[in-house]
């Protein structure tokens, strides 16, 4: 399924990972899953192999690639059926931001061990009571007039990994700042006054959802990540990456599902001919995969301006590619669990529990509807309703 915009460099990237991600597969996950443990056999094996750091620069250790090159490592991990979320959040957000606007210490300190996997780092902005609206962000930081520290005091919903994360990468906001101010500070695992509760989720995943309380948690002055005054531009240069590594999650997911029911369809015999035949299974799915290909292209558009420093560009075509790749996603889930019917159900084939991971790129880390609202105001330039 390689696309023919794609360089010969980058359809060997995807040949090789879909390699790694075919000698796990579903069954790997599933199993981890149910263990209750994380997926640190494939997660080393993918940092032994440069694929978590493909998108760091050489010098620390990583790829020298960029997004582009990421989003190809989570689709493929994807269309294998053993996505990593947490490439998501620490190579993608956490690197990136650390990469773009970390002081040389927070570069040495950090991107060798998330290049090579060694280390995590966890992503913290949404919060109880802002939820979309990250403008209401709570959680501030001060500084302590006679020590130059920061304090910390907020909470944060939902945020993944946190368990396994030496650090979370926390957006704050400056106490006196009426106005967004973001911040970004590097909060250590064991920092005192940091705690984390794992929230009870329906979803199936090997990474774990998170609350996490800061509670006047003290930090020193280098655990802001680079200047104070443009915390606005660091926040949404790990936002863009998480968009589009969020499509390619996505669109993995669709072509796990999808790969699986056609699989079925041409070999599943009803009175004479495979089921596959009909054109009422055979072109449902068809147009999954029509719509995959096309969320797949806003993809690489987003990733490629993003790689090419064209921040705005990318953002609208990082919004695009994620509302594109969450329908694309859902709809071809949807139609392969119909398309096996009652098997669809069952353990043994493994669709049922994408259902509600489906939805997943609807929700987050942006809904639909506020993707809807972007587009609406920012490309199409009407009015505001909020």
């Amino acid at each position: 399924m390689s696309a023919p915009v794609e360089t010969e460099e980058h359809k060997a990237l995807r040949a090789a990972v879909a390699a790694l991600g075919t000698r796990y597969g579903r069954g790997y996950l599933t199993r981890t899953v149910a263990e209750g443990r994380h997926p640190t056999e494939l997660w080393s094996d993918a940092g032994r192999l440069g694929y978590l750091g493909v998108n760091l620069p050489q010098e620390y250790g990583g790829g020298g690639g960029g997004i582009t090159e990421l989003s190809i490592v989570l689709e493929e991990l994807g269309a294998a059926g053993c996505p990593l979320l947490m490439l998501v959040v620490s190579p993608a957000i956490c690197g990136t931001v650390i990469a773009r606007f970390g002081t040389e210490e927070q570069k040495r300190a950090w991107l060798p061990g998330i290049a090579a996997g060694t280390r995590t780092m966890a992503f913290g902005i949404t919060e109880p009571d802002a939820g979309s609206n990250s403008h209401r962000v709570t959680t501030t930081a001060r500084r302590d007039p006679d020590s130059g520290d920061w304090l910390l005091t907020g909470r944060k919903v939902f945020i993944s990994g946190a368990d396994i994360a030496d650090a979370v990468l926390v957006v704050a906001r400056t106490e006196a700042s009426g106005r967004l101010k973001p911040r970004l500070f590097i909060v250590p695992r064991d920092a005192e006054g940091f705690a984390r509760r794992p929230i009870d989720m329906e979803l199936s995943a090997a990474e774990k959802q998170f609350e996490l309380t800061l509670d006047d948690v003290r930090l020193p002055a280098d655990a802001l990540v680079g200047d104070a005054d443009a915390g606005l531009l660091q926040l949404f240069a790990g936002l863009n990456p998480e968009r589009i590594m969020t499509a390619a999650f996505a669109i993995g997911m669709g072509r796990h599902a999808l790969s699986k029911a056609v699989e079925y369809a041409r070999d599943r015999t009803v009175w004479k001919t495979p089921i596959g035949a009909h054109q009422a299974i055979a072109h449902p799915l068809a147009q999954a995969h029509i719509d995959l290909e096309l969320a797949r292209l806003m993809m690489q558009k987003a990733a490629r301006l993003y790689d090419a420093g064209d921040d705005i560009g990318a953002g609208e075509a990082a919004n695009m590619a994620k509302y594109a790749a969450g329908e694309a996603c859902v709809k071809a889930v949807d139609q392969a669990v119909h398309t096996l019917g009652g098997n669809g159900l069952t353990r043994e084939f493994g669709l049922a529990s994408l259902i509600t991971a489906a939805r997943v790129a609807r929700i987050a880390p942006v809904s639909r509807e506020m993707i809807l609202n972007y587009v609406s105001h920012q490309t199409l330039g009407l009015p505001k309703s909020y």
